[in-house]
């Protein structure tokens, strides 16, 4: 076995020990976070303390960073990231559309992603330079080769202080889009929009943020199966990105030239 594959190993088996707590428990407490629209629940904090804990068992040098606790980012020797529940609002709601995002970067770039979707029964993962794999199927990004036949997801909006600003650019980029292409969705999980363009559902995702909770396992996953990731400039994707563009080849530069002129 190679030190990728036994790492892929342990991040399946975090996530597998993840999802069931995901499908077999309710949250009982709801809180808000930094404004009155985030909320995490007490299964976020019970989800990640359960990972945390096992990744620091199965890799003591490795570095962790979650999405509930200290959001400090580094970029130097390996690092876990986890979101335990992607998509929290879709999660509270009932709404399937939520999961689990386990990354692991060396040097601050994606070698390792797990996402599991426990409510839709998907396990995505995928290695670097080893594809991309969906419920142990190998997954290709869309083959759609123009921006009027493709489906694109968008990121949420933004809530709390600053989002009148930050909105203000993607109601212009709905716009755009909406004028652009067949259709356009937004699911409320980045981990899935990212695994959805890597299976092909999506033919692109347009994420105007880039926290690296939400992204490290997904944009591995949308590499590996094809798809080109990139920053809204079409610089490389890293996990410093300021946002995450994700879309099929042959749709990359026209998406982003759309980006650019909503600006």
């Amino acid at each position: 076995m190679t030190l990728s594959d036994g790492l892929l190993a342990i991040a399946r088996e975090a996530v597998a020990e993840g999802s069931s707590l995901f499908r077999d428990l309710s949250p009982q407490t709801i809180s808000t976070k930094s404004d009155d629209r985030d909320f995490v629940t007490d299964l976020d904090f019970r989800i990640q303390t359960r990972l945390r804990d096992f990744l620091r068992r199965k890799t003591p040098a490795f570095g962790f960073l979650g999405e509930e606790e200290d959001h400090h980012v580094v970029t130097d020797g390996y690092l876990w990231i986890l979101d335990p529940i992607d998509g929290t609002s879709n999660f509270i709601h009932h709404i399937p559309m939520c999961a689990i995002s386990l990354g692991l970067v060396r040097d601050g770039r994606p070698i390792i992603g797990v996402i599991a979707a426990p409510f839709l029964g998907l396990e995505y993962w995928a290695t670097a330079d080893g594809g991309a794999y969906a419920n142990g199927k190998r997954l290709a990004a869309s083959k759609t080769t123009t921006l009027r036949r493709s489906i694109i997801s968008i990121g949420d909006y933004a809530t709390g202080a600053g989002s009148g600003v930050k909105n203000q650019r993607r109601f212009a980029v709905t716009t755009a889009l909406a004028a652009s292409v067949e259709r356009v969705r937004m699911l409320g999980s980045a981990a899935i929009d990212l695994a959805w363009v890597a299976e092909g559902r999506l033919d692109g995702c347009v994420l105007l943020s880039n926290n690296p909770w939400d992204t490290a396992a997904g944009v591995l996953i949308a590499r590996e199966s094809g798809a080109v990731v990139t920053d809204s400039d079409g610089s490389d994707h890293t996990i410093t990105s300021s946002h995450t563009i994700a879309a099929t080849a042959a749709i990359s530069g026209e998406l982003l030239s759309i980006l650019s002129s909503a600006d």
